[in-house]
């Protein structure tokens, strides 16, 4: 199965595509959309959304697993995060992928079996179950790859997609 995984953000989005077939991962392609400060918040948008939808046409994932949204601190960048996530979901809608969400607590656990893990333990397993040379970066490219595997170890294809392919005209 090939698996997108995607951490949302609004001024860089990791993305990580990998293969995983008989409990053994293939780095398929990673890197990051990344927009421009000071630019109009509209146009990152489009930026993000345009990035995105390229790599799924390019990489043809068949499902898509996205870190939930969860508020922390600042009512601001949670906002911007969500609308960013909206064109993130709208580009696999419209590409008929079923997404998954995880929790950072759930991606810490399927990767290094420890759900209060931190985030440089998280990378180094990414690092070491995908054998990369080194830990990919920006450091967003190796938690989008944490949840792509997130979605392998738990079982993925067998969760409730958070937006179902619709098949045919509705």
């Amino acid at each position: 199965m090939r698996v997108l995984g995607i951490d949302p953000g609004y001024a860089i989005v990791g993305w990580g595509v990998l293969d995983y077939a008989g409990n053994r991962f293939q780095p398929v392609d990673y890197g990051a959309v990344c927009t421009e400060a000071g630019v109009p918040f509209e146009r990152r948008l489009d930026d993000v959304y345009q990035g995105v939808r390229q790599v799924i046409q390019r990489t043809k994932p068949e499902a898509l697993a996205i870190e939930k949204l969860f508020y922390q601190h600042n009512q601001t960048t949670v906002i911007g995060v969500a609308e960013a996530r909206g064109v993130i979901l709208l580009a696999a809608a419209q590409a008929g992928l079923p997404v998954y969400e995880f929790t950072p607590m759930q991606v810490k656990q399927a990767v290094t079996g420890y759900g209060k893990a931190m985030k440089k333990q998280v990378q180094e397993m990414t690092r070491i179950l995908l054998h990369l040379p080194a830990v990919p970066k920006p450091d967003d490219t190796a938690d989008a790859l944490a949840m792509a595997i997130t979605f392998c170890h738990t079982s993925g294809s067998r969760l409730t997609p958070l937006r179902p392919r619709t098949v045919g005209p509705v």
